[in-house]
């Protein structure tokens, strides 16, 4: 095998694909990237055996072939090389790389011995707008579960109903849920649990522009956005029936301006206690106030006027998981649903963003 290619389109490439590679993977195949040359273009293929990620990139072709290379390796000498085209020349399994005046040759491993991409079969297939999918993942992964004993908790509940998409995600003190409208055949409907890692690897090589190819198989699903191929396996089992933790009433429903209340969020919860990290919000007619306080630093607070009528009623939350949903937010303005001290809040923006969080103790 042998090809050149500019520095930067191989860097590129290789940046694409790599993330998925294991620090200590269980067998040392799965630390190389598997490179194949052919049609004036290179595929490029990372696996950790749950992941795998595939990219294409254009490359004059010499000689077509295919070697494994070590991954993490061939990217810091992708790097480090002055800017210019790379050839590299392939001979059994050592690969001489070539920039400028720089030469390296890096023993590889033979790549028949890499494992295959999954056969995909009795697909549901999907077209979502690359933007839709990319704002419902950052308006939820925020949410998703650490705790690996609740193992269906650890990754995003992805449903294709009743013409829209739904994200869902919780840790069980609080929950997202993003909504939107989408167009597919009834037939089609059907819904799985993506993994956390899955949903950072695709929210990474998501655009703002076109649509990402989504196909469903019993265990798997591929995400197909142009050049790039990520197929991931899916969480086995029942994600919980979440529409019961989300309120049917509300005692007061305020209107507030989602960055002010970034920043005062932000700027008084630097005196909470480092033990709860709580915030309290106090509503009285025409005003909010935000407090903290620890006794070993003090306390803070910070008011605003607001359009508020209600009764007097005082809050807590914990203060990162109110700035958390903020900071995904884009839209100038969300509405803030609240029954008493000892309910949960619901943080909603139109018809698309859902937030519930349970209080803290005061």
């Amino acid at each position: 095998m042998k090809f050149a290619i500019a520095k930067q389109v191989l860097l590129d490439g290789l940046n694409q694909v790599v993330n998925v590679v294991a620090s200590r993977p269980s067998m040392p195949i799965l630390s190389n990237v598997l490179i194949e040359a052919d049609n004036g273009e290179l595929r490029m293929t990372a696996t950790n055996m749950e992941l795998t990620i595939v990219g294409k990139v254009p490359a004059n072709i010499d000689r077509a072939g295919a070697i494994t290379l070590p991954a993490k390796k061939l990217q810091s000498i992708i790097r480090e090389m002055r800017d210019g085209e790379v050839s590299i020349d392939v001979v059994k399994t050592v690969a001489t790389i070539k920039c400028n005046r720089a030469q390296f040759k890096l023993n590889g491993l033979d790549a028949e011995e890499f494992p295959s991409l999954p056969e995909f079969r009795e697909t549901r297939e999907f077209k979502v707008p690359q933007a839709m999918l990319s704002k419902g993942f950052k308006c939820t992964e925020f949410a998703i579960s650490s705790d690996n004993t609740r193992f269906v908790l650890n990754g995003i509940y992805t449903c294709f109903r009743d013409g829209k998409l739904t994200l869902v995600a919780t840790d069980g003190r609080r929950l997202a849920l993003f909504e939107n409208e989408l167009e597919f055949p009834e037939s089609q409907q059907v819904d799985i649990i993506l993994p956390s890692r899955a949903v950072q690897e695709i929210h990474r090589l998501l655009g703002d522009a076109g649509d990402v190819k989504v196909s469903i198989t019993h265990n798997q699903a591929a995400f197909e956005m142009g050049d790039t191929l990520l197929v991931t396996k899916i969480i086995d089992g029942n994600y919980p029936n979440y529409r019961q933790v989300i309120p049917s009433h509300y005692s007061e429903r305020i209107e507030l301006p989602t960055e002010e209340i970034l920043e005062i969020v932000r700027r008084v919860s630097l005196l909470s206690s480092e033990k709860t990290n709580t915030v309290r919000f106090s509503f009285s007619p025409d005003k909010m106030e935000v407090l903290s306080s620890a006794a070993e630093l003090g306390e803070a607070r910070e008011e605003m006027p607001i359009d508020y009528k209600g009764k007097d009623l005082l809050i807590t939350f914990n203060a990162d998981f109110i700035i958390a949903p903020l900071k995904a937010i884009s839209e100038d303005t969300i509405v803030l649903d609240l029954i008493d001290q000892s309910s949960p809040g619901v943080i909603r923006v139109a018809d698309e963003f859902l937030y519930v969080l349970m209080p803290m103790h005061n």
